[in-house]
């Protein structure tokens, strides 16, 4: 492999095809500038194996997830125990302050490099915003009177985390739960689902949305994207979404994704949850045409707040999901708090992994 500067490498390319003609392989998304140095009959622009050679994760890559997931979600238990007392006790936090110190939390845990993207820390109104960066000009403050979205992510030596918790610190509205637990149920469905193995993520996107649109709701985005190894927080070529992706190879074991169904309200809230998940071989009971059926695990540990959810609205089935969810939060997770010596988050972790049912 030769490596060359950008301004080197159109007349590098202009050379090799002059002296040689040879296939050459350009990505249909560089630049024109660069696809017409090649004669139509010796360009391919096909997607590159290297996409889906880093779509699929070895051991190493995947121990590697693991791990930098438990630190992540070491460091946002210290984040909302710390931002819960904050705004208990009235003192001013901002979007754009409280972002500041998850930071700050992440960079306390080892092999940390990084934000994994600009954090969307999202208050009331803001919060309905998918794609919201505070700024000095719409900097809220984080009250006890509305909904506080925040999607976060790290950048680890060992992996990438991405993560979206949205809670209240007062007393939620009923429809502001009732959504909550719609999105709740959309993102408990897709993650315990079973499909076959190399299906397009396309075909999994309703069972997100289903508990929305049962009641006339939805959410205008995708419901997951492909996640690097200490690489792009966001990284094809698969995903689920309505939409279908042209590159999408199907879903296989050992890629990482998000699960992540939300609900917006414009000018009022938004909510969203957000795992990320890897996919795993399943063992149904039966196995049509030798198909192999795959389903989800999840990498991200961090509870989901109790207060939001209405549990009558749940089945048996998805309480015990979240229950056990929780445990897992509770045994990956307090013990790395309990070796930094963290007791406010310990306790706060403790507390907001009691059971449902």
């Amino acid at each position: 492999m030769q490596l060359h500067f950008y301004r080197l490498s159109k007349p590098f390319l202009a050379a090799e095809v002059s002296q040689q003609p040879k296939k050459v392989w350009i990505s249909d998304k560089s630049a024109v500038a660069f696809s017409n140095l090649v004669p139509e009959e010796l360009l391919c622009g096909d997607v590159s194996p290297v996409v889906f050679m880093k779509a699929i994760k070895n051991p190493v890559e995947m121990a590697g997830m693991e791990n930098a997931h438990i630190k992540d979600a070491a460091a946002l238990c210290c984040f909302f125990a710390w931002l819960e007392k904050e705004v208990e006790s009235q003192r001013t936090v901002t979007e754009i302050s409280a972002a500041d110190k998850l930071a700050g939390f992440r960079a306390e845990q080892i092999d940390f490099v990084g934000l994994s993207f600009d954090t969307i820390s999202s208050s009331g109104s803001n919060a309905a915003i998918i794609h919201y960066k505070p700024s000095p000009e719409t900097d809220r403050p984080i009250t006890n009177r509305e909904i506080y979205l925040c999607d976060s992510g790290g950048q680890y030596k060992d992996g990438t985390t991405d993560v979206t918790r949205t809670v209240h610190f007062g007393v939620p509205t009923h429809f502001e739960r009732q959504c909550f637990t719609r999105v709740l149920k959309g993102q408990t469905n897709l993650a315990t689902c079973l499909f076959p193995s190399k299906i397009k993520g396309n075909v999994l996107d309703v069972l997100a949305r289903k508990a929305l649109w049962d009641v006339g709701l939805d959410y205008l985005h995708g419901t997951s994207h492909g996640v690097g190894h200490y690489l792009c927080v966001h990284e094809g070529p698969m995903g689920i979404s309505w939409r279908v992706y042209p590159d999408d190879p199907g879903l296989s074991e050992n890629m990482v994704l998000s699960n992540e169904p939300g609900f917006y309200q414009d000018g009022e809230f938004g909510i969203r949850i957000e795992n990320l998940v890897k996919i795993v071989p399943a063992n149904p009971e039966n196995n049509f045409k030798d198909r192999k059926f795959c389903t989800f695990e999840n990498l991200t540990f961090v509870p989901i707040q109790k207060k939001m959810i209405i549990t009558e609205m749940l089945t048996k089935e998805e309480v015990a999901y979240i229950d056990q969810y929780h445990t897992q939060c509770r045994d990956k997770v307090a013990p790395l708090l309990q070796r930094m010596d963290k007791k406010e988050a310990l306790d706060w972790l403790m507390r907001e992994t009691e059971p449902l049912g």
